[in-house]
């Protein structure tokens, strides 16, 4: 049990060495580095050096790749010289790598006297070390267990494993010399995605309009496990197709569909971005230094003064009937045009909405994410609940409607033996129901409101739902959805009434 004691720190002390040893780590062996960032956890890297590979059939290693990078991407050119075979090394050293590496070779087990401070050592050799480090320590088998003073020393570095991300090419060169290499490949480890900061007026300007001022942060990650220094740097905005496989192939979606906002439209016009395809390309300024588990954000968007308003809205499911009032939605809709709107195209992300309060100090009021979109294109994003604007949907009644129709179910070619086939058509009543729902719209607020009141689940697959009356005009949004705009007066209460005649 002394020994066992005595030997218990090693792992320890060795984790804290090798982190010591890590802290500076040796310069980088890139070149000029060009890095394209996707949106869906992907990257173009570009990666220019100069090289001395020597003559005939020799291997040169390119450390200081991504990590995460897919070797089946990769492409060198090299002058004067035909590639045979190439290798992604990404066994990495680390302590316990280095251990595993090391099972079946000698050691020394050196313990540090904490009166003096003298140190002394032991040859032991490394038996296992798979949920737990053995050692044969002068015929005695122990266990590395979780005391200090104690480290293993080990006399070299195990062949194949590596410092950092390597890439291993065998050359056929003609020639010796210095020359221009140009090593390029897909990584996952990269993403970007697009936040926004916007702060809204309700009606404080001096046109009384509503207005939003807007402020674009493109945020940035790296985790391929590599630094990637004084690059130049592009992101391409739109989710490119991408089957390589990493564990985990599908699309990285940044936010969860339940908070992604529907445009109410899509914009037609041409934002002035520089396009790749189908795609928009937002270049960074400059160089940038892309550290590892880093998160880096660049302005790119700046607007002030956008015209934007508010609206309040209910959408009420299919026979939906409410016991008590429940909370319209608080909307703030504006347009990403040219004339009087933001002026530019959106890539995917999230909107954080502000308000001043009475003090003028901003304050959040909500959030909601947005997918990429289109230059002129009207967005409305739902930040909340409202306190004081209610809707109360009631059914107030059902019945089932003979109307007289008949329609053609099926038909049937019925054999009998002996005589000619007859066939025979089968047809059934068409039924329709008729529902009556009544909403109540409540406005606690010192102002006039308009509430926007949706009724879905109309259609249901038939297409020929009607309407035979309502107690206001309203708007058929879709096949499936009619809303109408219900103004509500201040401290007050307006009634809409429905008549919907469908199948089910």
């Amino acid at each position: 049990m002394a020994g066992m004691g005595r030997i218990a720190g090693a792992t320890l002390a060795l984790m804290s060495t090798t982190a010591l040893a890590q802290s500076a780590p040796a310069a980088s062996a890139q070149g000029e580095v060009a890095v394209t960032i996707y949106n869906n956890d992907l990257a173009l890297i570009e990666d220019q050096r100069r090289i001395d590979p020597g003559k005939g059939d020799v291997a040169i290693e390119l450390p200081d790749v991504s990590a995460a990078i897919q070797p089946e991407t990769v492409s060198l050119t090299i002058p004067d010289a035909t590639i045979l075979e190439q290798n992604f090394d990404y066994d990495l050293l680390s302590p316990a790598r280095l251990l595993d590496k090391s099972v079946g070779q000698q050691v020394t087990l050196v313990h540090t006297n904490p009166a003096t401070g003298a140190d002394s050592g032991e040859p032991a050799r490394v038996l296992a070390n798979n949920g737990g480090t053995l050692l044969d320590v002068g015929g005695r088998i122990e266990i590395l267990g979780d005391m200090s003073r104690s480290r293993l020393v080990f006399p070299g570095l195990p062949p194949g494993l590596k410092a950092r991300p390597t890439l291993s090419v065998r050359l056929d060169s003609t020639r010796a010399g210095t020359r221009p290499v140009t090593l390029s490949y897909l990584s996952h480890g990269f993403s970007w995605k697009a936040d926004y900061v916007a702060l809204f007026d309700e009606g404080g300007s001096k046109d009384g309009a509503g207005h939003i001022d807007v402020q674009g942060w493109i945020t940035l990650n790296n985790t391929t496990g590599t630094n990637f220094a004084n690059a130049r740097v592009l992101l391409v905005a739109g989710e490119v197709a991408n089957t390589l496989g990493d564990g985990n192939s599908a699309p990285s979606r940044r936010y969860p569909p339940r908070g992604m906002v529907q445009m109410q439209k899509a914009g037609t016009e041409t934002s002035g971005r520089e396009r790749l395809g189908d795609f928009y390309v937002y270049p960074i300024a400059g160089r940038t230094t892309l550290a590892n588990a880093q998160q880096k954000q660049v302005s790119f968007l700046d607007v002030k003064g956008a015209s934007a308003r508010k609206i309040y809205r209910y959408a009420n499911g299919w026979l939906g009937n409410a016991d008590a009032p429940q909370s319209a939605q608080s909307v703030i809709a504006f347009s990403t045009s040219a004339r009087e709107g933001l002026g530019d195209a959106l890539p995917a992300g999230m909107v954080r909405v502000y308000m001043r309060d009475a003090r003028g100090q901003p304050q959040f009021i909500g959030e909601q994410a947005i997918g990429h979109t289109p230059m002129g294109s009207t967005l409305a994003l739902p930040t909340g609940d409202a306190f004081d604007v209610k809707v109360q949907p009631t059914l107030v009644k059902r019945t089932k409607l003979a109307l007289g129709e008949w329609e053609q179910a099926a038909r049937w070619r019925v054999t009998t033996a002996g005589k000619a086939p007859n066939v025979v058509t089968v047809e059934t009543a068409v039924t329709h129901w008729q529902t009556t729902m009544q909403y109540r719209v409540t406005n606690a607020r010192p102002t006039p409101v308009t509430v926007e009141v949706a009724q879905s689940g109309l259609d249901n697959g038939w297409s020929d739902t009607r309407v035979p009356s309502e107690s206001q005009p309203g708007e058929q949004r879709s096949i499936d959805e009619r809303v109408w705009q219900v103004a509500v007066p201040a401290n007050g209460e307006a009634t809409l009434t429905v008549t919907f005649d469908t199948r089910y």
